[in-house]
């Protein structure tokens, strides 16, 4: 499928790209916990993202967090576009705050809405709306206190995690629950450390992927579709916290093609339209003990770090190389805008 064209690079000189970020130095040096900020960005990635705008013509400015966005608006500066990747800190909405406030401003922005971005950080709220658009996914049940666990009817084996955790965060060997003493035991734990709902879903058995998309609506399409063989000797197998730090020693990736590689694009591309994503992302997939593909989660603010990130690698394997995955980026959010605009 065509990717649609942007302006040329005489016409992108003029316009002003905002970038807006968390940066994981400024939580840590203020005392937050590692893996509450293991979301955040560090400089590495901003800069990268920065020389990727620059080279493709783009004028930018270095906005900062949604405290950065409202003193810069305060202030009376505007852009053109607003390039989000800010993870936010507080709260079930807190991917959806700085896209929210653009929006009050009249500012278009790169990525998926506020909406969207809401929706989409509630794992059990997700699965709900790719469920009922048929796309497969395990059974599941959200657990918002500890009585909600007398109402269980999913057979085990049990895979728990937080509801609107990223980055592996809450996730380890004890995670798959496989009796009852270890349900309560676990699910307890989370709700104690994280303060927020967990997902209580069916364990699927199978290999793990995760599929890079670029594009919006029709126009969306699958970069690549790559796997993710974890080494038993971490978290005894599972893609938790621990594993993704410590990735080049644990965690093998190797790109699908064929039928499978299909079958994962269709329930990736599934899930993105029926969540209505934006502009690039990942969708992260799990085969049962059948080998049927199954959805697990998406992510619509995906990790853009250059060497570390999931969607980099994948569409680094896969011949596209950093800037390249940027200026698709670009070429999506811009399509739509000039559309929406018309």
């Amino acid at each position: 499928m065509p990717i649609p064209t942007v302006p040329k690079r005489a016409q992108r000189i003029d316009m002003l790209v905002g970038i807006t970020y968390d940066l994981k130095d400024d939580y840590l040096q203020q005392g937050f916990a590692l893996e509450k900020v293991a979301e955040f960005d560090n400089l590495q990635t901003i800069d990268a993202i920065d020389d990727s705008l620059r080279s493709l013509g783009f004028e930018t400015v270095r906005i900062g967090n949604i405290k950065h966005l409202v003193q810069f608006l305060a202030e009376g500066k505007r852009c053109d576009l607003v390039f989000n990747i800010a993870e936010g800190l507080y709260g079930l909405g807190r991917e959806a705050q700085i896209p929210a406030l653009l929006d009050a401003y009249s500012i278009p922005h790169v990525f998926s809405d506020a909406l969207v971005l809401a929706l989409a950080l509630h794992k059990g709220m997700t699965k709900a709306v790719v469920q009922k658009s048929g796309v497969p996914t395990p059974e599941y049940l959200v657990i918002e206190k500890e009585k909600d666990l007398e109402r269980m009817h999913l057979p085990f084996p049990l895979f728990l995690k937080p509801v609107g955790g990223g980055t592996g965060m809450g996730i380890s060997a004890s995670s798959i629950v496989r009796d009852n003493t270890s349900l309560q035991r676990e699910a307890i734990r989370l709700l104690r450390d994280f303060g927020q709902p967990v997902l209580a879903e069916t364990y699927l058995e199978g290999r793990e992927f995760t599929v890079g998309i670029t594009g919006t609506g029709e126009q969306a399409c699958c970069v690549a579709v790559m796997e993710i063989v974890v080494d038993p000797q971490s978290d005894e197998g599972v893609y938790s916290y621990k594993t993704k730090q410590e990735y080049l020693h644990y965690a093998r990736y190797n790109l699908i093609e064929g039928d499978l590689a299909r079958e994962c694009e269709n329930v990736a591309l599934g899930a993105w339209r029926a969540l209505g994503c934006r502009d690039g992302g990942r969708i992260d997939l799990k085969a049962d003990g059948q080998g049927r593909v199954n959805f697990l989660e998406v992510n619509p603010l995906a990790g853009l770090n250059p060497v570390d990130s999931d969607l980099p690698i994948l569409c680094r394997l896969s011949g596209v190389d950093y800037r390249q995955l940027i200026e698709r980026i670009m070429e999506s959010a811009m399509a739509r805008i000039l559309k929406e605009s018309a």
